[in-house]
């Protein structure tokens, strides 16, 4: 197996680490205590950074680099089911499991989106609880709602 390439990126929430296998996006996430990472300049962690600027600033909705999170079927499925949620539409974990189409297994959707490595890119920041309160985030509640009211604003323009 190759090495994985990777990238720091700096974002309005922070600074992120990306990983490639040379082929697609296989990781993306927060690095608060900001490693000591080679930073590569291969063109599809480029390519990712210049998605991500674009995103924070507005400008993209979508993100159109090959994706490949490694993880258990049941985790890859319900990650393809976050893939459906569109920018600044958000699911309770309950409507999320029903649309992964297995309604009794909600604990087991919210922990798959908890195993989620590819951050902002698979969306799991658009689950929120059934209550209407923002629920868990890996990277931290303030991210989650950050990214919730970016795409908000964008949707109201």
């Amino acid at each position: 197996m190759e090495p994985l390439l990777s990238r720091l990126i700096d974002t309005p929430i922070g600074t992120m680490i990306a990983a490639s296998d040379g082929a697609s996006i296989v990781s993306l996430d927060f690095a608060d205590d900001a490693p000591d990472a080679e930073s590569s300049a291969f063109p599809l962690l480029l390519r990712l950074e210049e998605e991500l600027k674009e995103y924070f600033e507005g400008q993209r909705r979508t993100f159109d680099l090959p994706l490949n999170p490694h993880g258990t079927p049941f985790q890859k499925g319900v990650w393809e089911t976050l893939l459906t949620i569109g920018y600044g539409e958000t699911l309770s974990y309950a409507q999320e499991a029903e649309r992964f189409g297995n309604p009794k297994a909600v604990r087991a959707v919210a922990n798959a989106n908890g195993r989620n490595p590819i951050a902002i890119l698979i969306p799991c920041h658009r689950v929120i609880a059934t209550g209407g309160g923002l629920g868990g985030y890996t990277g931290g509640v303030e991210k989650k709602a950050f990214l919730l009211t970016l795409e908000r604003q964008q949707n109201s323009r």
